[in-house]
């Protein structure tokens, strides 16, 4: 485990100075866009801390590879430059985006190509489902879901990037919860190591975010762009291929073996993967279905996305991210409490995960269905007076008219703050 700390630590602490400085040299050599319609911030704000990130993910793995604790992990040196060149390839579509707007084509072909070199060349693909033991026989069915897995995960954690702290704070819940569960499962299995793929990638993603956060925390100064959100996706999504498309299908089946409940026994370990990133998905799904249903590009940008309807319930931008958290400890945190009580044969079982859920989602639908009282009540301070109908009878002062000849400068109006 003091492994795995060093590893967050110095991949936030990397993460964290060049997030600094790339912020820095944005701002003195103007590396930002100008404001786009669907944007919710009001100043430009520089897009380029993708590049931080992923030279703090590349330092990160740069020393493990030199650490004795994870030569099993560099034991296929073939399948980390996979994974590293595909990453490299992600960020660097994602700052020319950032920067110049690219096609949507061109990045959706990117992100195939980048998850075939890691099916491919990488040879990390879903071969098992634990759902009863299912093994995937055809390779090309394996290499086609695996590909599509990582280029739906990639777009859904992109599609969420549109508030202060959301994404860095959302991934850094969910990698955490990720880790424990990747960390456990193998304790669980007797396995001689814990020191793996799924473990090591959701440790490095948490430090990522945790260096990032500061400078992109409310009122952000600097924004990861699409080279930090698809960065993020890609690799948790191999995090979780690389456990759960790997089990035993044999172990999986046999819930004795396991230790779990006969019920959920083979489906925790598919099922904690996705609720990770259920929101993501969930909004990436009905994003997808909104633009198709009127006929446009799934990928056409539009002001529909859960943060923007979170925004015109009422909520504040950190009231909504902070719900937003909530929301994915809950999901996350309830099914990682399935598979604790199953294991360790608490009463009941997943019965202590299954209270958790329901106590945490009727807190969480008061908070996200009932608006912010203060926004409101600012609302409702700067909200114009009526104005006043005169008596029956009485005609109104008219209003004072300049002099030919002389010009009446009114006020100038204030600026938004942000």
């Amino acid at each position: 485990m003091k492994q795995y700390v060093f590893t967050i630590l110095l991949t936030a602490a990397v993460t964290f100075v060049l997030s600094w400085a790339v912020w820095r040299l944005s701002l003195r050599y103007k590396l930002y866009p100008g404001i786009r319609e669907r944007d919710v911030h009001k100043t430009p704000t520089p897009r380029l801390g993708g590049i931080a990130m992923f030279l703090g993910v590349l330092a990160a793995f740069a020393v493990s590879s030199q650490h004795p604790y994870f030569s099993i992990v560099w034991a296929q040196p073939q399948q980390m430059y996979a994974l590293l060149g595909a990453t490299a390839l992600i960020v660097v579509i994602g700052v020319l985006d950032d920067l110049w707007d690219l096609d949507w084509m061109i990045k959706l072909g990117a992100q195939f190509l980048a998850a075939g070199v890691i099916a491919w060349f990488g040879q990390l693909q879903i071969y098992t489902l634990p759902l009863g033991g299912m093994t995937i026989f055809s390779s090309w069915a394996s290499f086609t879901l695996t590909v599509f897995s990582i280029v739906v995960v990639m777009n859904a954690v992109n599609f969420i990037d549109g508030l202060d702290g959301l994404v860095a704070g959302v991934c850094l819940i969910a990698n955490a919860v990720f880790f424990a569960y990747s960390y456990m499962v193998f304790r669980d299995i007797g396995s001689s190591t814990y020191f793996t793929l799924s473990s090591l990638i959701a440790a490095v993603l948490i430090g990522a975010c945790i260096g990032f956060l500061p400078l992109n925390w409310s009122p952000a100064r600097l924004f990861m762009g699409d080279a930090g959100a698809l960065m993020l996706g890609l690799l948790m999504a191999c995090s979780a291929i690389s456990i759960t498309g790997n089990f035993d299908p044999a172990m999986i089946a046999d819930n004795d073996e396991f230790g779990r409940s006969q019920l959920l026994g083979a489906f925790i370990p598919i099922l904690l993967p996705v609720v990770v990133v259920l929101l993501p998905l969930l909004d990436f799904g009905l994003a997808v279905v909104r633009r198709m249903s009127r006929g446009k590009s799934p990928f056409s940008p539009d002001r529909k996305h859960l943060h923007h309807r979170m925004l015109d319930m009422g909520h504040s931008d950190r009231d909504a991210v902070l719900i937003f958290y909530a929301w994915t400890a809950l999901v996350s945190l309830s099914v990682l409490l399935m598979y604790i009580g199953t294991t360790l044969q608490w009463p009941g079982d997943y019965l202590l995960g299954v209270l958790y859920g329901i106590v945490g989602i009727a807190a969480c639908l008061v908070v996200t269905l009932l608006p912010s009282r203060r926004r409101l009540a600012h609302a409702a301070a700067v909200a114009p007076e009526p104005e006043l109908q005169p008596e029956p009878g009485l005609q109104p002062e008219p209003e004072f008219q300049p002099e030919p000849g002389l010009h009446h400068d009114p006020a100038p109006a204030q600026e938004d703050a942000r």
